[in-house]
């Protein structure tokens, strides 16, 4: 028997440590993988998918989703858009994921103005921004249930009609309500779901030199960049070519996360998706902040703030504009026999909710640029709901803490946005707000 040269024995030992250390540090990643999911996620990482959130557009989405300036009500959508709602969304299977807007641009099956087929409909507006736009077609079927439970309803076909559209805040939505009124669109009952907007985009505008009344910068910029080209700078070039990178660097990282079976390569993964999700964050309110390029012949002219204010000063004027729509909202329906309610919206920065791990990884950023404007604007909104708003008689409802005790998640994103089961226990906490509201249904 050849006796092994005790170089070739050394060589092997070597190779035999290295694979045993290879093998131990493997197990001992894989481990401490395993471990840091459960710990923030509460599950085992093998029988368990985390869920990541829809991404926050980016500004040149809005060039090329079939949005237009409307003479009366700023930005809208194209007749016949598509609008998807994706699975998570739907509670019912069957239904159609995909929607269009009508001849208005507004996600909704019947064109308006829309008149009754029958006299025993009862004609129901939506009225908000892109969190009312979601709840047209996620919460609107809840709160039909909510209210047919009533003696009033039971016997009435409820019609929900969508007037909501994404970045629209006060004066939009009374202006809105005014031009369907005097084009003879009846409506029994009109909810308006805001606040977020009124206070995160209002703040925008200032910043970036309009004034707060005016339609949101970030939806409006876009198409006046669209229109003159050369209002858009260097800089906001360079933010905008950032933003769709680490957009796009994101999508496939979330692609990679939901198609990975080790733990402790998810570990790494997410660590680099937060970080990368928190720049995309951070570089949306920049670009938000930037300032475009004046042009000498404007085609869209905004108008800039009215006076110079502070801060504070700037929320208290919000309040105003916000409390002040509303109350016309309400004096022009109630001059039509129609019940207006208002219903200031949650959201989760401004709230006493106890959010698990995995929620909290999904809505809450401390790099959100709507973050500081929510938690100084809604005390404010709250004060002016109570003080202004119900002393004027207005059917004011505070509903920032409606989601607090929901179990399960109710934020989809670190804005605004909620989950089918946020829509749902919303829809109900409106139904009761309702119908504990005076109306025909407690004659």
């Amino acid at each position: 028997m050849t006796d092994v040269p005790p170089e070739i024995t050394r060589l092997s030992r070597s190779i035999a440590r290295i694979l045993i250390s290879l093998i131990a540090f493997v197990v001992c990643a894989e481990a401490v993988g395993i471990v840091a999911y459960y710990v923030e996620n509460g599950a085992l990482f093998y029988t368990h998918r985390r869920t990541y959130p829809a991404l926050l557009p980016t500004p040149e989405d809005r060039l090329i989703v079939g949005e237009a300036v409307h003479p009366y009500f700023g930005v809208t959508h194209r007749p016949g858009t598509p609008f998807d709602i994706p699975d998570a969304l739907r509670a019912d299977p069957a239904a159609p994921s995909r929607l269009r807007t009508n001849n208005f641009g507004f996600v909704s099956p019947h064109d308006y103005p829309f008149s009754r087929a029958r006299e025993r409909q009862f004609l129901v507006g939506l009225f908000g921004g892109s969190v009312g736009v979601w709840f047209c077609q996620i919460g609107a079927p809840r709160l039909i249930t909510g209210l047919q439970r009533h003696p009033f309803f039971k016997t009435r076909e409820i019609v929900p009609l969508c007037f909501s559209h994404e970045g629209y805040k006060q004066p939009q939505q009374a202006l809105v309500l005014v031009y369907f009124l005097t084009r003879g669109q009846p409506l029994d009952l009109v909810v308006n779901l805001d606040g977020f907007n009124d206070v995160a985009l209002a703040a925008l505008n200032h910043e970036r030199g309009f004034d707060a009344s005016m339609p949101s910068v970030q939806h409006l910029d876009p198409l006046i960049n669209l229109i003159n080209q050369s209002t858009l700078t260097p800089q906001k070039l360079e933010s905008l070519a950032a933003i769709v990178q680490d957009r796009q660097r994101l999508a496939e990282l979330t692609g990679t996360l939901e198609m990975n079976r080790v733990a402790s390569v998810h570990l790494v993964l997410e660590w680099y998706h937060r970080r990368v999700l928190d720049r995309y964050t951070r570089e949306l309110g920049r670009f938000a902040t930037l300032p475009s390029n004046p042009t000498a012949n404007p085609l869209v002219q905004a108008t800039p703030p009215v006076a110079p204010r502070d801060r504070p000063a700037l929320f208290t004027d919000i309040a105003a504009i916000w409390a002040r729509s509303s109350l016309l909202m309400h004096e022009t329906l109630e001059s039509h026999g129609s019940v207006y309610v208002h219903v200031l919206q949650p959201n989760q920065y401004f709230s006493t909710r106890r959010f698990s791990p995995e929620e909290a990884a999904i809505a809450l950023s401390d790099a959100s640029p709507y973050k500081p404007s929510v938690e100084e604007g809604y005390p404010r909104l709250v004060a002016a709901g109570q003080s202004e708003l119900q002393a004027r008689h207005v059917r004011f409802v505070d509903a920032t803490r409606a989601l607090d005790q929901e179990p399960a998640a109710v934020y989809m994103d670190n804005c605004c946005h909620y989950t089918r089961a946020g829509n749902e226990a919303l829809a109900d906490f409106i139904a009761a707000a309702i119908l504990d509201s005076p109306g025909p249904w407690r004659k």
